[in-house]
């Protein structure tokens, strides 16, 4: 993994809203962009947030390699990919521990 995708993990795990969108797939697997929109009460989902704001959310942590992403006819499945986030850690923060 190159300092560069590394960055891209760790600045996509920044955001509070995106941690959140990833406790509730951790939660439940496989959900679509309206689904993590309309999940207010359900914990860790992200709360009154609109779509475009999710979707902005969901490009960021696909773009860091969080996200394995699924079609379901026209429908996008979200799943959480913690491969990169694992070996972002191993690379950029075991050594200091």
């Amino acid at each position: 993994m190159t300092e560069d995708q590394i960055t891209l993990v760790f600045k996509a795990l920044a955001h509070t809203e995106r941690r959140r969108i990833l406790a509730s797939l951790l939660q439940k697997p496989g959900q679509t962009l309206f689904d993590l929109c309309v999940a207010p009460d359900q914990p860790g989902g992200a709360r009154h947030l609109s779509r475009q704001t999710v979707s902005q959310h969901l490009d960021a942590l696909e773009r860091a390699g969080l996200l394995e992403i699924s079609w379901q006819g026209r429908t996008k499945i979200h799943r959480f990919e913690p491969g990169p986030l694992r070996e972002a850690v191993q690379q950029a923060l075991v050594p200091f521990l």
